[in-house]
């Protein structure tokens, strides 16, 4: 008797912080868009003070396929996005935020080198040619300066690093003990996955960017916290980030072990 094909899965990690507007939409699309593989969605509050926590606990109630988590206060993305990982159960995971800056229907263009065999993690690029809304100058050039310094010290040729849609092998993200709470995440994981000598591909994306008065949230003090980051963790030794990785990796089977 042949055997079952194996169903391989996508976790969509999507950090929550007062979207009480746009998470519903946002859910939706994810929950309807086509892919060539099951999904499991995890959703992080990262302690909403506008009613999304609230709303979120009533759909954990009517909705046990969806993995719902909760911060009792907020502690920024990278604090939410390593919650979110602690349960990802996906061969492959990607990262979501949840307002409507970036759109589902390019989950294809991130798995296609994925699923081919030839990358351990895709960026999708705001900057390689996809249709994008004409949004701030200034803050172009900084994620753009944020870019090449971090390649300066990685020897990568990203175009865009502060991108949100980062796919990860579940093998490699197992292996990253992420730090840094909020926007710092960025750089981190991107040195990180360098050093550990992960295959990496880039593929342009659409982006709807929001203004401040829209709900954007990151500001000048991030990308002075970005330049730490990118030199914190960029000038660490391949050998430090691997033996960490080892480390982490053996501690993360564990927990799934227990569980």
């Amino acid at each position: 008797m042949d055997e079952a094909p194996t169903i391989t899965t996508l976790s969509i990690v999507i950090p929550v912080y007062n979207e009480a507007a746009t998470w519903r939409e946002l859910l939706g699309r994810v929950e309807t868009v086509e892919l060539p593989l099951a999904r499991q969605i995890i959703l992080v509050d990262d302690g909403s003070t506008d009613g999304t926590a609230e709303a979120l606990r009533e759909l954990q109630s009517e909705r046990p396929d969806l993995t719902v988590l909760f911060h009792e206060v907020n502690r920024g993305k990278g604090a939410a996005l390593r919650t979110g990982f602690a349960h990802v159960r996906g061969q492959w995971a990607v990262v979501q935020d949840a307002d409507l800056e970036y759109d589902p229907k390019d989950y294809a263009r991130l798995l296609e080198p994925a699923l081919a065999g030839l990358a351990d993690v895709v960026y999708g690029s705001r900057f390689l040619g996809g249709p994008h809304r004409v949004l701030y100058f200034w803050h172009s050039v900084g994620n753009r300066f944020l870019t090449l310094l971090s390649n300066m010290l990685t020897d990568l040729n990203l175009t865009d690093i502060e991108t949100c849609y980062k796919l990860f092998n579940a093998g490699v993200l197992r292996q990253i003990r992420i730090e840094q709470d909020r926007f710092g995440f960025e750089p981190e994981i991107t040195a990180k996955v360098a050093k550990l000598g992960a295959r990496i591909y880039e593929t342009p994306i659409s982006y709807a960017g929001r203004t401040y008065q829209q709900g954007k949230k990151i500001g000048w003090k991030d990308g002075l916290k970005a330049i730490w980051c990118i030199l914190k963790y960029g000038l660490r030794s391949r050998r430090h980030v691997r033996r960490e990785a080892a480390a982490h990796a053996a501690q993360t089977s564990a927990n799934l072990l227990s569980e």
